[in-house]
C-alpha cells in the first residue's frame, strides 16, 4: 500500500471517529450497592439489551417497564456478528474508495465496479439473514 493509500485510510479512520464521538458524547453514571445492582443487572438481561440501551430507554421515555426481546438462538448471534463486522468494513472500504474517488485517485469505471460488488454482497447478506430464526 502506497503512502497516499495510507494517508486515504488515516482520513477516513478519523472522519469515522468524530461521527460516534458526536452521536454518543455525554456519559452518564451512577453507583449502586450491591442488591440495587443485582436488581438492574436482572433487568437488564431479562430485557436482552445493553447497560446502556436499556438506561437510555428507560430515562428517556420515562418507562420503567421494558418489555423482553425474545432471546436469539445462537445460530442468529452468530450471523449478526458476521454481519455486523463485515457492514462495518464494506463502510470503510466504501468511504476510503469515495475518499480516493473524490481526490482524483480512483478511476470512474473502478469506483462503479466497486459499487457493483457491494450491492450484490449486500443482497446476499440480506438472503442470509433471513433464514436464520
Amino acid at each position: 500500500m502506497s503512502a497516499d493509500d495510507l494517508n486515504v485510510v488515516a482520513e477516513a479512520k478519523r472522519r469515522g471517529r468524530k461521527k460516534a464521538q458526536k452521536a454518543l458524547g455525554r456519559p452518564v453514571s451512577t453507583r449502586l450497592t450491591d442488591d440495587q445492582w443485582q436488581i438492574f443487572n436482572e433487568k437488564v438481561e431479562r430485557s436482552g439489551m445493553s447497560p446502556s440501551v436499556f438506561l437510555r430507554e428507560c430515562i428517556l421515555t420515562n418507562r420503567t417497564q421494558i418489555v423482553a426481546r425474545p432471546p436469539a438462538s445462537v445460530e442468529r448471534q452468530r450471523i449478526m456478528y458476521v454481519i455486523n463486522k463485515t457492514g462495518n468494513n464494506l463502510n470503510q472500504l466504501v468511504h476510503v474508495a469515495n475518499t480516493a474517488r473524490v481526490a482524483g485517485q480512483l478511476s470512474e469505471s473502478t469506483f462503479v465496479a466497486l459499487v457493483d460488488e457491494l450491492e450484490l454482497i449486500t443482497q446476499l447478506l440480506k438472503a442470509h439473514l433471513h433464514r436464520v430464526d
